[in-house]
């Protein structure tokens, strides 16, 4: 079943064509990747995903959903979660309270403020914030200072707070993007163990091909703003329009 499809997705900035007659369909509970070259199309495809960027034809849905024109808090609503390149987390806050804040949320976006005057809700928040930092490998850390942690352990509490809000579409934008090679291997592995445990779809954008290759089921090579092609990890690796556009190798090598 198909949980995400683009058709026929098209968007200029001035006069350069970022996208040009996209279509890209993602199956449920798959890891599909994206990628491409610097200036391929790939970040401006993932801001059309969760509606921050609207094409200037086209359409992008989610369970049968227009995600266009969305505010953010609507978009996490319809079960869709973004990571970003660079981690975005509170490093003055712990561990432990950056968990918590994803668990006060209302589904309208605002807080549940009132909540902290229920001894009750306190210790439900608490709770459901300490599960996840389990399922993260991250309790031991609760009361750290977020800002003190490597870059892998500030990107694996992201997730977490993503995870948080149970989405069904997990979008992940350059997620071992400056880590060093063992935290980038540990969030392999994170990822894996989320993809087995949880009824998720994640879709990643990603320059490492080690991290493509260990994790995607489906891969969509952007050059130009234009799908060159889309196959399994096998097929994509030896297939010589990928080689010419993404390794600049020729085809006819």
């Amino acid at each position: 079943m198909r949980i995400l499809e683009v058709k026929d997705v098209n968007k200029r900035f001035g006069g350069l064509k970022a996208l040009s007659e996209v279509n890209l369909s993602v199956e449920e509970n798959t890891v599909h990747a994206i990628i491409g070259p610097n200036g391929a199309g790939k970040s401006t495809l993932l801001n059309c995903l969760v509606g921050k960027l609207i094409p200037d034809t086209g359409s992008v849905m989610f369970h049968g959903q227009s995600v266009l024109g969305r505010a953010p808090h609507e978009i996490n609503q319809m079960g869709i979660s973004r990571v970003f390149q660079t981690p975005e987390i509170f490093g003055d806050l712990t561990v432990m309270e950056n968990m918590m804040i994803p668990c006060f949320a209302k589904r309208d976006g605002a807080f549940e403020l009132n909540a902290i005057s229920s001894v009750s809700s306190q210790k439900d928040i608490i709770e459901r914030a300490e599960h996840v930092l389990e399922d993260m490998k991250m309790i031991d850390k609760r009361h750290m200072v977020a800002s003190a942690m490597s870059r892998g352990d500030k990107r694996r509490l992201e997730i977490g707070m993503c995870l948080s809000q149970e989405p069904r579409l997990l979008l992940l934008d350059e997620p071992t993007a400056g880590m060093a090679r063992a935290d980038t291997n540990n969030t392999i592995d994170l990822l894996k163990e989320i993809k087995s445990k949880r009824d998720i779809t994640i879709v990643i954008i990603e320059h490492d091909m080690h991290v493509v290759f260990s994790l995607a089921e489906r891969i969509t090579v952007l050059a130009q703003g234009t799908p060159l092609v889309e196959d399994t990890p096998e097929n994509i690796k030896g297939h010589p329009k990928v080689r010419e556009a993404y390794l600049g190798e020729s085809s006819g090598h």
